[in-house]
């Protein structure tokens, strides 16, 4: 097992000479044998070696004593360890997780605390369980990849040994561990599937854990490659701000557009992703209206603007509210957007002899239009012409004079109401909202 081990850290490679590595040690038997193997590696792979543990507070006197066997492990070999504790129940009641997803959880905060590489236990039974459970539950590509070995400053050096293989080496040393006894309850998907089906599916291939191990690694070099396939598209695609070529994304085939999607999601923190959000996304790019939106987990909005794709934190601003005003006017309307009416003696402005009456800044309503170069058209039209998406057209400020309409933003000023060369007039400042936050997203 030194073996396979030694030379999965150096093929892969997991670590090189000089790093520190912290063992996240349980107490049970793979973060025993794994801490073990690493520490009697240590010189030869020119490492550091520290141990973490977690006290979970679940099992009562039982958690206590995990802690106090690690601290004793650890002592004996000269370990350095850090031993922390995490409320487990407390988070479960927070954030409706499950025991095992909260658990996981503090876990991994907890590792994000400790220096340099973190070492993780798991092996190839645990690989084939993980790839069992997605399968279970509906996966794509990524999750029959199985466990990485490497993830961020994660790594998993017992990845290829199966379970068997690390009882016999704590044999082999005279090592003892602990035993959780809620491993051996089938309250839980990977429990029942380690006790029920493993055990059918090894009867049919003795080398079950071997080759379900080389088909992950597959897949995991195709799944690599789309993923690179999906960053160039989205580095291609990509205008700024949130927001990207649709024809690009459209024109992109599938298993690389919904990779390209799941990326600007998951960078956004769009939660617990599911292929429900992507296809919703993707209909966007499909669909014939160039002027829809979507609302998704986090208060993200994925929306089509025409030609783009954008995404965009909900608006914190409101809806455009009526309001009077006198003339001349600087005001911020209720969705946040400035409108001002100024003195100018040039340029497009309105006649002062068409601002005559009672001034009112609204929303537009249906029968508004405005008579431009090319004659009067609906602002409907003209929003259309102008690709003022629909979610934006609402809040377009319209500028009525005794109920008629002498401008709407950004559309412009009716003819009627232009101001010619000497005449006296006023023009138009309109600053909008940005409606939408941008938020920024993975090139």
């Amino acid at each position: 097992m030194k073996n396979n081990v030694l030379s999965h850290l150096l093929t892969v490679p997991l670590l090189q000479k000089g790093d520190t590595v912290t063992c996240a040690l349980s107490g049970g038997a793979d973060s025993v044998a794994m801490t073990h193997l690493l520490w009697s590696l240590r010189d030869s792979l020119g490492i550091a070696v520290r141990a973490c543990h977690l006290n979970h507070h679940l099992r009562g006197e039982q958690s206590d004593a995990d802690a106090a066997f690690c601290a004793d492990f650890c002592g004996k070999l000269g370990i350095p360890l850090t031993i922390g504790d995490a409320d487990v129940a407390a988070r479960m009641a927070q954030t409706g997780e499950s025991m095992e997803e909260a658990a996981r959880a503090c876990r991994y905060a907890f590792f994000a605390e400790q220096t340099g590489l973190v070492a993780t236990a798991h092996n190839a039974n645990d690989n084939l369980e993980t790839v069992l459970m997605a399968l279970v539950r509906g996966t794509g590509l990524k999750g029959l990849c199985g466990i990485p070995p490497k993830r961020a400053n994660i790594i998993r050096p017992l990845l290829n040994c199966t379970r068997e293989e690390i009882l016999a080496y704590l044999s082999e040393n005279g090592l003892s561990y602990r035993e959780d006894e809620t491993n051996a309850k089938d309250d839980c998907l990977r429990n029942r599937l380690r006790h029920r089906v493993v055990p059918l599916l090894k009867e049919e291939n003795p080398s079950l854990f071997a080759a379900a191990s080389k088909m992950a690694f597959s897949l995991r070099e195709d799944e690599t490659y789309l993923q690179q396939k999906a960053d160039a598209l989205l580095a291609a695609a990509d205008r700024g701000k949130g927001r990207y070529l649709a024809k690009l994304l459209r024109d992109a085939p599938t298993p690389v557009r919904r990779r390209a999607i799941r990326s600007v999601l998951s960078d956004l923190g769009v939660p617990k992703l599911a292929a429900a959000h992507l296809l919703a996304v993707e209909s966007l790019l499909m669909h014939a209206h160039p002027s829809k939106r979507v609302s998704l987990p986090a208060g993200v909005i994925a929306s089509r603007r025409y030609d783009l794709l954008c995404f965009a934190a909900a608006s914190s601003g409101g809806v455009l509210a009526a309001i009077t005003v006198p003339c001349p006017f600087d005001v911020i309307l209720s969705d946040g957007a400035r409108l001002a009416l100024v003195p100018a003696d040039n340029g497009a402005r309105i006649r002062a002899d068409a601002l005559n009456g009672a001034l009112l800044i609204r929303p537009r309503k249906t029968g508004d239009a405005l008579r431009l170069s090319g004659g009067r058209k609906s602002l409907k039209s003209l929003m259309i012409d102008r690709k003022i998406p629909r979610q934006d057209r609402e809040n377009c400020p319209v500028l009525e004079c005794d109920g008629r309409v002498i401008a709407a933003m950004p559309i412009g000023i009716d003819a009627d109401a232009l101001a010619r060369d000497g005449e006296r007039g006023f023009r138009l400042i309109y600053e909008p909202n940005q409606k939408e936050r941008d938020l920024p997203c993975k090139p």
